[in-house]
Order: structure tokens, then C-alpha cells, then sequence
């Protein structure tokens, strides 16, 4: 009985996600559109932070010529993953995630692993239960587990790795976003567009405000240039630039 439920369980997570693959393959165009504007066809370093499966990833090497990229990815199968299918010389894939500083974190993975997550989980909240039931049948509260993870900051990965300049910084770490941020500390200055998700479900607990995040980057001389509403999600996905290169 307990293996029919898993199996019902995960033929219900990957309806749910085929489904959205299926908009967000739509919406995705209006990004690629909008960094084009922006790169051109040419982008030099791309620092893809959650990387997941590389969604992100493979969207970028499509639609254009990279020359290196740096994937971030805590969940130990996902990273397996990127090791096995994307396998590039011009690609580093680390199995670390990246916050304000380095130390050791609960990371919450998931049954739809894309949704993982450094930050607590608000299990009292409709968007939570609706989530539940659509991803777990509502048989159980439980739709993730822990795991201990490390976290290192941007700016010992920029120096460790020598890196002179960030072109894209993309961003998707279900409500760790402005710790991403902040982590850079002063080589902020060496990143020229940043692409990240916020989440306004009260789901997540977050801890921070877009309003927070849009301040932040404000101080450090960058500019909001778009906004993208996702499908069927509480959440928008948005790029600033630097007004140092634009």
C-alpha cells in the first residue's frame, strides 16, 4: 500500500511539473528577449546560483555563446545530475550553495525538488496546503526532509576562483535571494546583471522584503529594468543592472 502511494505521489509531482515546464516555456521567451537587449548574443561569465537540473543553464547555452559558467547546487542528487548531463569544459558545477557567509545550514529538500530551500516553511499558510495537496496528494505534511549543507559567500568564491567579472548572476533559491546578495559584499561592483526570483507567498519565511533586496542593490549602484510575473505562482522574477555598464 505504502509503495502504491509513493508511486501515486510521484506520478503526481511530475504532472504538476510537466505542466509548468509547458507555460513556463513561454514565459521564458519574454526573458531571453529582454537579455538579449542587453548581451546581445555574448555573454562572458554566467554565475547560475540554485541551478537545480540546469533549467537555466541549457536555456542560456541555447540562446547564446558562453564562454565559462559557474553552477551552484546544494542538493547532492541534482548536483549528480549536472555532473552526468552537463558535462563541459567551459562549465563548473559546485555542490555548495551560496549565502551571506560560510558557515553550515539546514537545507530543506523537497519532494519537487525545485522548491528546496534554506529557509523555513510556514506549514499554517493556504499557499502551503494548497502546495500539499497538489504535490502530495494531501496525504501528509511532510513534503520535505533535512540535510546539513554548507554555504560560502560571493565573495570568497571571487576570489578563490580569480574571477575579474560576473556578466549574469542569476539567482533561484526560494527565499535566500537577498543573502545571495549580500554575500558579494563589495565585488557586488564586478557583477553586471543581476536575474533572481522573489517569492510573495507567505510560505516561505523569508526574513526580508523585495523591498529589502531592492534597497540593497539601489546602494550598490544598480537599477531595476524588468519584471516578469511567473505562471501560476505567488512569485516574480526580475533584472537589474549595473549602472556602471548600462
Amino acid at each position: 500500500m505504502e509503495k502504491l502511494l509513493n508511486l501515486l505521489i510521484n506520478t503526481n509531482i511530475l504532472l504538476v511539473t510537466f505542466t509548468l515546464s509547458i507555460f513556463d516555456k513561454i514565459y521564458q521567451r519574454k526573458i531571453i528577449i529582454k537579455l538579449k537587449e542587453l548581451f546581445n548574443k555574448k555573454i562572458d561569465m554566467v554565475f547560475d546560483v540554485g541551478a537545480h537540473r540546469g533549467e537555466f543553464t541549457n536555456l542560456i547555452l541555447k540562446n547564446f555563446s558562453i564562454n565559462n559558467m559557474e553552477l551552484f547546487e546544494p542538493n547532492p542528487k541534482s548536483f549528480e545530475y549536472l555532473k552526468n548531463k552537463i558535462n563541459k569544459k567551459k562549465i563548473k558545477v559546485n555542490n555548495y550553495a551560496l549565502g551571506e557567509k560560510e558557515e553550515e545550514k539546514k537545507f530543506k529538500l523537497m519532494k519537487e525538488s525545485s522548491s528546496s530551500t534554506l529557509s523555513e516553511i510556514n506549514k499554517n499558510t493556504k499557499y502551503f496546503k494548497r502546495k500539499n495537496f497538489l504535490l502530495n496528494l494531501g496525504l501528509s505534511s511532510e513534503i520535505f526532509e533535512e540535510i546539513k549543507i554548507k554555504t560560502y559567500d560571493g565573495l570568497k568564491i571571487i576570489k578563490e576562483k580569480k574571477i575579474d567579472k560576473i556578466d549574469l548572476l542569476k539567482i533561484d533559491t526560494e527565499g535566500h535571494e537577498h543573502f545571495v546578495l549580500k554575500g558579494f559584499q563589495k565585488d557586488i561592483a564586478k557583477i553586471k546583471v543581476i536575474f533572481f526570483e522573489h517569492h510573495y507567498d507567505n510560505m516561505i519565511i523569508k526574513n526580508y522584503t523585495f523591498s529589502d533586496i531592492h534597497r540593497y542593490l539601489k546602494s550598490k549602484n544598480f537599477t531595476q529594468n524588468s519584471k516578469f510575473k511567473m505562471p501560476f505562482r505567488k512569485s516574480f522574477e526580475y533584472i537589474y543592472v549595473n549602472k556602471d555598464y548600462f
